[in-house]
């Protein structure tokens, strides 16, 4: 059997095992959040000595950090359709916004926690300090991973190696990039609005 017949072999599932394999690997990523999120909740309040949270978060800054990562949200969907609708140099092009966007974001929090850091909080100051810091510091970190991920497409697709039939690696990159968005969602929403 010849390497092309495999690729288009359905599963016994009906489903890429690489989709599948995406799939598996975002639950376990669901479950390392969630445990983040809800120590995050249970420390919050535990704090006995400033900086508190109140005095430290930076909303306006952080919605419109949130409303870039929600653009890029757009940009990889525009992305993945520009490629499926036989467009290589619209799909590269809403890549490269969306690569561009995820950097923005993370220079945004970059200034925010140097700002937090010369305001006298970091990982070792309280509990807030530390829960802060791991939960938003792994998200940037997964915001990190997904800018390199999407470069690696970028890489193949200026080679020629998506086409509109063989899309899967924009689909991929796409399912994880929205991951770290809702993820961010749930961040934004209960560390810096409630």
């Amino acid at each position: 059997m010849s390497h092309m017949a495999v690729e288009h072999e359905i599963p016994s599932m009906g489903v890429d095992n690489r989709k599948l394999g995406m799939w598996t690997f975002l639950g376990s990523e669901v479950m390392f959040f969630s445990a983040l999120i809800v120590t995050y909740l249970v420390m919050r309040g535990r704090s006995t000595g400033g900086p508190l949270p109140t005095e430290m978060l930076d909303v306006p800054l952080t919605a419109v950090n949130t409303f870039v990562l929600l653009v890029s949200s757009l940009t990889m969907v525009t992305a993945l359709a520009a490629i499926q609708k036989a467009n290589p140099r619209g799909m590269r092009l809403w890549l490269i916004a969306t690569a561009v966007l995820g950097l923005v974001f993370l220079s945004g929090q970059a200034y925010e926690f140097n700002k937090m850091f010369r305001e006298g909080l970091s990982l070792s100051t309280n509990l807030f300090g530390a829960t802060f810091f791991t939960l938003t510091g792994f998200h940037g970190m997964h915001v990190l991973v997904g800018v390199i991920w999407i470069g690696f497409v970028l890489a193949r697709a200026f080679k020629g190696g998506i086409t509109p039939t063989n899309h899967l690696a924009v689909e991929l990159a796409g399912l994880y990039w929205h991951f770290v968005d809702i993820v961010w969602i749930i961040i934004f929403t209960l560390v810096y609005l409630l």
